[in-house]
Formats: C-alpha cells, sequence, structure tokens
C-alpha cells in the first residue's frame, strides 16, 4: 500500500500574505533533513503538505522521527493513501491498521470531508467503518471519549487518507524564517537550551564558544561539538566559530581588580561576539543568562554586560529556573554531555570573591588598565571558523 506523510503547521497558518513564504522555508527544512533518506516530493493544498516518497525502500519511520524535530511542524502523520472510494477506504483499512488495533482494547473513528463531493457524510463513514473494524477486530470496543486508538479518514481535493493518529512535531517557527543569531556557547546545561528555544522561533545559528588553551582541553571544545551536533537535529545547519581566549584572560587577570575580573571577562566576550555576528550577518546575540544563577548573572551585573552592545541581546532562559532548562536539556539530549566534567574559559581564573552588584564606573576605569584595541585584535585574527551540519544535513552549504 502507498503511503505518505502528512504534515501540519501551526503557527505559520497566522501569517497571513506571507504564509508561503513560511511555508516555502518549512519545506526546504523539511527536504534538507530527509535528503540522506532518499527523494521525497513535497506539495501543499487545504493547511497540509504532503511528503510523498518516491522509492518503495525509504524508512517511513525513521523519516517521521527525523521530521518530528523540524521546527515549524505542529504534528504529523503516516498515512496510507487510499481511492475516493469507500469500498477503497473499506477494504485497506484492517490491512494497513492491523498493528495498531490489535494492541489496543477501544477505538473509535474520526472523518473529515474536505471533498464535498463525496457521497457519504463523516457521520455515515464514521458508522460504517466503525462497524467494519469492530467485525475484523472482535475484542475491540468502540469509546468515543477517551478511546485508545482514533482513526481518522481525511476525504481531500486528489485522494483519501487513512491513519490512527497524529504524532506531535517540534512546533515553532521554520529555522530562517526569523533570520540569524549569535548564541555564544559554553559547555554547560544553559547556552544549548537557549540555542535550541530561539531556533524553536525561526532564528538560524551561528554559534560562538571561547577557548583558553592551555587552561582549557580539547576535550572540552570537543564537549561543545557534540553539544552542537545534538541542538542541530533541530536547529538544522550551524556555523561555529572558535575564540581565542587565553591572552585576554591573562591580561585581565594580571591587569584588573579579581572581584571584577568575571564581569570584565564577559565584557570582552560580548565585544567580540558582536563582531563575529556582524561579520556573519546576525542581528542578534543569544546568551544562556539567567538571573540570579552566578555572579556575573546579577541584575546589575547583566546591566554592565550590556553596555558594550549596539545590538539586541536574547537570553531566552532569563526567568527559568535550573530545574526548568533542565528539563528541556534533557528533552533535547543534551544535558549528559552538558555535565562531563570538562572546565569551558568561564572558570578559569574565578575569582574567591566576585562583585554581584558591578557599577560601570567602577568597571570602564578597571578596564582602562587593558589595550582593548589591542586584545580584541589580536583575538579576530585568530579566529577559526568551523561548520556543523545537523546529522540530517549532509553537504548542506552555508550560505
Amino acid at each position: 500500500m502507498k503511503e505518505i506523510i502528512l504534515i501540519k503547521n501551526g503557527e505559520i497558518a497566522l501569517k497571513g500574505q506571507n504564509r508561503s513564504s513560511f511555508e516555502a522555508i518549512l519545506i526546504k527544512n523539511a527536504k534538507r533533513r530527509l535528503k540522506s533518506l532518499g527523494n521525497f516530493r513535497f506539495s501543499k493544498a487545504q493547511s497540509t503538505i504532503y511528503a510523498e516518497p518516491l522509492e518503495e525502500d525509504i524508512d517511513l519511520d525513521e523519516a517521521v522521527r527525523r521530521l518530528g524535530k523540524v521546527f515549524g511542524i505542529v504534528g504529523l502523520s503516516r498515512a496510507c493513501v487510499v481511492e475516493k472510494d469507500y469500498e477503497d477506504i473499506r477494504e485497506k483499512s484492517a490491512p494497513y491498521l492491523r498493528e495498531v488495533l490489535e494492541g489496543a482494547r477501544t477505538f473509535k473513528v474520526e472523518a473529515k470531508r474536505s471533498d464535498k463531493s463525496f457521497p457519504m457524510k463523516s457521520p455515515e463513514i464514521c458508522r460504517e467503518l466503525g462497524g467494519h473494524l469492530l467485525e475484523q477486530f472482535p475484542h475491540l470496543r468502540v469509546d468515543v471519549v477517551r478511546p485508545d486508538v482514533v482513526v481518522y479518514v481525511e476525504i481531500r481535493d486528489f485522494a483519501a487518507y487513512l491513519h490512527a493518529g497524529q504524532l506531535a512535531g517540534a512546533g515553532g517557527l521554520p529555522v530562517g524564517s526569523s533570520g540569524r543569531g549569535a548564541l555564544l556557547i559554553s559547555g554547560g546545561i544553559d547556552s544549548p537550551v537557549a540555542g535550541y528555544m530561539m531556533a524553536k522561533r525561526g532564528i538560524e545559528l551561528t554559534a560562538i564558544h571561547f577557548v583558553s588553551p592551555p587552561y582549557t582541553s580539547e576535550r572540552a571544545l570537543l564537549k561543545v561539538e557534540q553539544l552542537l551536533e545534538k541542538v542541530s537535529e533541530y536547529s538544522g545547519r550551524i556555523r561555529f566559530v572558535v575564540v581565542p581566549f587565553t591572552h585576554i584572560q591573562e591580561e585581565i587577570r594580571d591587569k584588573c581588580p579579581e572581584e571584577l575580573f568575571t564581569v570584565i571577562m564577559r565584557r570582552y566576550m560580548m565585544k567580540l561576539a558582536q563582531r563575529i555576528a556582524e561579520d556573519n550577518g546576525c542581528g542578534a546575540l543569544i546568551t544562556g543568562e539567567s538571573v540570579a544563577q552566578v555572579a556575573s548573572q546579577t541584575m546589575q551585573a547583566i546591566a554592565c554586560t550590556d553596555a558594550v552592545c549596539h545590538m539586541p541581546v536574547f537570553r531566552p532562559v532569563i526567568g527559568m529556573d535550573k530545574t526548568e532548562i533542565v528539563e528541556i536539556a534533557r528533552k533535547i539530549d543534551t544535558f549528559e554531555t552538558s555535565i562531563l566534567p570538562y572546565e569551558d574559559c568561564c572558570t578559569v581564573f574565578t575569582p574567591r570573591h566576585p562583585r554581584t552588584r558591578p557599577t560601570l564606573e567602577l568597571l570602564e576605569k578597571a578596564e582602562q588598565a587593558l589595550d582593548e584595541q589591542a586584545l580584541l585584535e589580536e583575538a579576530m585574527a585568530s579566529l577559526e571558523y568551523k561548520s556543523i551540519f545537523g546529522e540530517y544535513v549532509s553537504g548542506a552549504p552555508l550560505e
């Protein structure tokens, strides 16, 4: 029997005259995720996107799994394509649904008749097909309130479709529909979650990671790459930039008050990240900061950090507690990697008693001991660009 994947988009339906451009981006992203599985034909009609496999040996279970991580898709169903004829629907229903119905105790049938020329109305389809399935699976009983399985029959323009329910998609907006953002990513729990959350709002990510050899190891860098691989299963392609930060940190350690080290370091990170973001067409910075989680994330410290920025700084986990952030990290499978014991540069030269309520005047006075221009130019001249593609974005070019 011929099968197809029916894709539902949620928020895109509210985009009015811009809806078609959002759908085009969604289809492009979906094609990219499925490219390594085989050839698919994509089309759209009646608020549904159709992904039709063009080869018989394509793994549709894997295709559904991959599409379930594509932002912009709110639900998807693996469905059997049948003729717009009740006898064909009846004939194919039991064989196609056998596995799921044999494992259920209760069921009901729901019909959606978009093509009003179909001779049977929806209640009649439900009644007749429900009776047929009860004959084929006598152990079942009908439960219209809380059934174990809902059998769906959709009568559409070009064919009818038979399936046993809709799986939840990733939701959000298609990545790339909201521009690009630069994610400051450490090896911790919070920043990968922040990247995931902004990608869900349609932002394509450029990831920036600061390294401080010999104080940080190659394993710490590998850990970040593994985190980006996890995030990229949802976000798609990610441009990855590695910034050498050792000299800047040593200069801050040697020439600035210890209690201000962390905030001055953050200010230099933001200055560099902003320049990298501009070079890569990004319109905002993204961080994993959460209010009062550490000394550099108090309201006063964040204000002093933002003072060096002239582009928006998105902090999607700013009001979340650690338990909420960890829950998302587990969902996207970054948690276990994040807690691996490889230190990043944020933990290098940590002051014993950091100032939690710094003032901008105090910081700017302390920074006068540093040759800012020389330090920034040195770091910018030594950037290392790496391309991280999602597991399912084989060979996709960076624009």
